[in-house]
């Protein structure tokens, strides 16, 4: 009876090593792979990331440059409104009875030039920000072009890679 139980502590114990064995080779096996797969995954991931960022960005630049396009033309149009005002309180003013509706006239006449000019002034100011804002567009926009190549190119380069691996059999 004591050999009997001897022979199965052995066999357990032998069979106990051998499944050991088999689970280091899959341990290197995934060792193997990983030093293969290098960091090429964790770049494709940032680079997505990167594009992603860079795509948000463009589309937020483009909004700003068409809002500020869109306040040269409102502002555009209310300088013709001041002109047509001042024309109007022109014909009016030689048409006054006395120095008090000549005086208001004179005065509403100033102030659309003044807001002709605040007008002007914002109006400067939004094309120099729709310059700027068109440069860093075009910034972003060659950035964009450029990482979503590297993306391409790099996931292209990580198919292949898992390509290779699964004719070797290495990944399922």
């Amino acid at each position: 009876m004591c050999a009997k139980i001897k022979e199965k502590i052995d066999a357990s114990i032998e069979g106990k090593l051998r499944s050991l064995y088999e689970l280091q080779l899959i341990d290197s096996k995934i060792d193997r792979l990983r030093t293969i797969r290098g960091e090429l995954p964790l770049e494709v991931s940032d680079l997505e990331d990167i594009v992603t960022g860079l795509e948000t960005r463009l589309n937020n630049v483009t909004t700003e440059v068409e809002e500020l396009e869109n306040q040269i033309n409102e502002k555009k149009q209310a300088i013709k409104d001041f002109q047509a005002n001042i024309k109007k309180y022109e014909a009016q003013q030689g048409k006054v009875r006395n120095n008090r509706e000549y005086d208001a006239i004179t005065k509403e006449i100033e102030f659309q030039n003044l807001e002709i000019q605040l007008a002007e002034k914002r109006t400067k100011e939004a094309k120099a920000g729709v310059a700027l804002k068109s440069d860093l567009l075009e910034k972003s926009k060659t950035e964009f072009e450029e990482r979503t190549k590297d993306l391409k190119v790099k996931k292209v380069s990580l198919m292949k890679l898992l390509q290779k691996l699964k004719k070797k059999k290495l990944i399922y």
